[in-house]
Parts: C-alpha cells; sequence; structure tokens
C-alpha cells in the first residue's frame, strides 16, 4: 500500500503463488486475531441494548458468537479508519479520508458501512463524499457474495472468493445506477486484504475505455475490535 494519500494498491501486485488459500481453524483464527489487534479490544460499537434480538457487534470479544459459517471473513470484523486517494470521471483526483465497518449480530452475514469524506493537502477534512452499506456472506464452498448501495445512486452486487486467509477478491456480476447517479460507472472488481502491519488495504478497480483503472484505495488501520 502507498502512502496516506497518493498511489495505488493494485492488485497486479499479487501472484497467484502468494494468494493460495490457507486452512484456518476456527479457535486458530480467534486466536490469530485476539493478538493482532490488543490496542482496540476494548471498544466496541454503541447498541441500544433494548431490542428482544442481539445488537451488532463489531468487536469479537463482545456479543454474540460469529457464526461458523463466516470464519473466513473473520479478520475483517471490526472498525477501520484511515486514509486513501481517489481518481474518478465524476470529480478527478482527491484523497479522502474513511471509515470502514464490518460488523455482526450472530447470524451468516457480516454487515458493511464505508464512510468517506474528502481531505485537503494538509489532510483536514473538507466535505462529506459518499456513503455505501450492504452485506458480506459466504458459502461453504468459499463463494462470496456481496450486496452494496451507495448513497449517490448505485447498486451492485459482487461474487468472488478468498485469495487466502488474509486477503479477499470480489468482482461486480450487477452494477445498477439510478437516473440521477454516476452514469460513467462502470463494472469493477476489489481487493481487501490485511498488510504486513495488520492495517486493511482495499483497491477498486473499474472499467474505463474497456480495461480496468484504479478508482479508489486506501489503507486503514484498526480502531475498533
Amino acid at each position: 500500500m502507498p502512502s496516506k494519500q497518493v498511489g495505488w494498491w493494485t492488485m497486479s501486485e499479487h501472484t497467484n503463488d502468494e494468494v493460495q488459500p490457507t486452512a484456518l481453524s476456527g479457535n486458530d483464527a480467534v486466536n490469530r486475531a485476539a493478538e493482532q489487534w490488543k490496542e482496540s479490544a476494548h471498544r466496541n460499537i454503541p447498541g441500544l441494548g433494548d431490542l428482544p434480538i442481539p445488537d451488532d457487534t463489531a468487536n469479537l470479544r463482545e456479543g454474540p458468537n460469529l457464526h461458523d459459517g463466516l470464519l473466513a471473513l473473520l479478520p475483517l470484523v471490526g472498525v477501520w479508519r484511515g486514509t486513501g486517494h481517489a481518481d474518478t470521471a465524476e470529480e478527478g483526483q482527491y484523497a479522502f479520508g474513511q471509515q470502514i465497518t464490518f460488523a455482526h449480530d450472530g447470524e451468516n452475514y457480516l454487515t458493511y458501512e464505508s464512510r468517506i469524506w474528502k481531505l485537503d493537502d494538509e489532510g483536514n477534512s473538507t466535505d462529506l463524499d459518499y456513503r455505501e452499506s450492504g452485506f458480506w456472506r459466504i458459502s461453504l464452498k468459499d463463494e462470496i457474495e456481496v450486496v452494496l448501495t451507495h448513497s449517490t445512486g448505485v447498486a451492485e452486487i459482487f461474487y468472488g472468493e478468498p485469495m487466502n486467509e488474509r486477503a479477499w477478491q470480489i468482482e461486480s456480476a450487477s452494477t445498477m445506477v439510478t437516473a440521477q447517479g454516476p452514469a460513467t460507472l462502470g463494472p469493477g472488481k476489489r481487493l481487501y486484504g490485511l498488510m504486513p502491519n495488520n492495517n486493511l488495504g482495499w483497491v477498486d478497480e473499474r472499467m474505463v475505455d474497456g480495461e480496468m483503472r484504479p478508482r479508489m484505495s486506501a489503507e486503514l488501520s484498526r480502531v475498533i475490535g
């Protein structure tokens, strides 16, 4: 991953030899996550506490147990915050701040939320950008399904698979844009992965003039979970 506000973390940097799936037991996955993120272990997203069903949790130590079917996505659970770089047809190049939340309520899916805000040259927030929300699921055959909606007027379905225990690639099967949405947004793919420093890196590539080009990428640190 590049420095905070410039450059790209591209999918082509990862060879097939580097991303072969690796088996990981449930206990090993939980123990590894607990050891790596001790500093954020005491924090969680707020819950109302008065629902007759479990509140969402972004901390594996609190709330309901993670569903066994989600063990391949376990390292994503938490709140991640950092900065990134965008190059879009609508607004050109700009730096942004971002917070991503992966949470669960004990059922066999993860909830996903992303909030993005623009940054000036000094790293100060200047304006809200856009939001995403949706759900991640994974089958017994490690087939990932992601449903996303964007505040800009986009609804997408992605399919993919784990590349290994620390990286997940998804590709859009359907991208629908409303009449007021970003008409230039084409189909794309995303890669999410834990870096050697245990930050979460991700990149969104989109089809532009017949080829995939980076649209957004970021490096995020775990702040909850």
